[in-house]
């Protein structure tokens, strides 16, 4: 694709599916601001100049530069602990006070802090800038989901600053650490340090040719469908990943060790008795495997 393309394709969907996902995810960051016009401008700033590096960098590179996912994780984890910095201190906060000069890089380094908080669409988006094979292509794409985003977070910089200043301050205090949380929880799935279980498998591997396991799993707006499958210890696996529509940043998942873009099929070695994890990119959503 051409990169005016590619940036077109990226703003249609920064507008139509970005914005609601990706202001939840990473809007926590505005918190940390006072949300005047001039401010949320620098915010936009920092995250254009580092969306458009990124996607220079993916194009250019390709898969080479994608980080691992203990790595994505512990951004996650830093990241969350951010946002709850940022929210207790706006709820200890009675008035706002002018912010010293020196704080001015304060705003594009929050915003350019955003591309460590990819949503789903944001990790399409980087697929997309890898496919094109070309810094320009990649710069262009990721440059224009960031412009069809900023309406939402302009919006939103604007309504924090409204809370901020009312009697829904301590409300929306307490909304944002619960978001903080909610982002260290996906970080802590993601690298696989909480302890989870898997339930009661839902569904068995079938043999196919060569004595070859087969398990179909489809990765949904809810999460992975069959949760929980079954398989066969010592026996090679084929695991067949399908998307389904709204399936978001379940279509990017890490298993056994491996980033898998979905639609995909995966091969497993045998395995030992046991559970194998699987987890979307962002920590929302996970599946097991059980062999037994």
């Amino acid at each position: 694709m051409e990169p005016v393309a590619l940036f077109v394709s990226g703003t249609a969907a920064g507008l139509v599916a970005g914005t609601a996902s990706c202001t939840a995810v990473q809007g926590g960051l505005l918190f940390g601001l006072q949300g005047t016009p001039r401010v949320v401008a620098r915010f936009l700033a920092g995250r254009l100049a580092s969306y458009v590096t990124a996607g220079a960098v993916l194009g250019a590179l390709g898969s080479m530069v994608r980080l691992p996912p203990p790595v994505r994780a512990g951004m996650l984890v830093a990241a969350g602990f951010m946002v709850i910095f940022f929210a207790l201190r706006m709820l200890r906060r009675r008035r706002c006070e002018p912010r010293p000069p020196a704080r001015r890089l304060k705003a594009p380094l929050l915003g350019a802090a955003t591309i460590l908080l990819p949503c789903g669409v944001t990790l399409s988006m980087e697929m997309l800038a890898v496919t094109s094979a070309s810094a320009v292509g990649g710069a262009a794409v990721m440059g224009g989901f960031v412009v069809g985003t900023a309406p939402a977070f302009a919006l939103l910089g604007f309504v924090l600053r409204r809370v901020s200043q009312s009697r829904l301050a301590a409300f929306a205090g307490v909304v944002a650490v619960a978001a903080g949380l909610w982002t260290i929880t996906s970080g802590l799935s993601l690298g696989g340090w909480l302890p989870q279980e898997a339930s009661h498998a839902a569904a068995m591997a079938k043999t196919g040719p060569g004595g070859v396991q087969l398990l179909t799993i489809w990765a949904t707006e809810r999460g992975y469908r069959p949760g929980v499958s079954q398989a066969r210890a010592g026996v090679p696996v084929e695991v067949d990943f399908r998307a389904g529509e709204g399936a978001a940043c379940a279509t990017h998942l890490t298993i056994d060790g491996r980033d898998v873009d979905l639609p995909a099929t995966v091969r497993l070695p045998a395995q030992p008795p046991g559970q194998l994890r699987y987890v979307c990119a962002m920590g929302m959503f996970t599946g097991f495997i059980t062999f037994r």
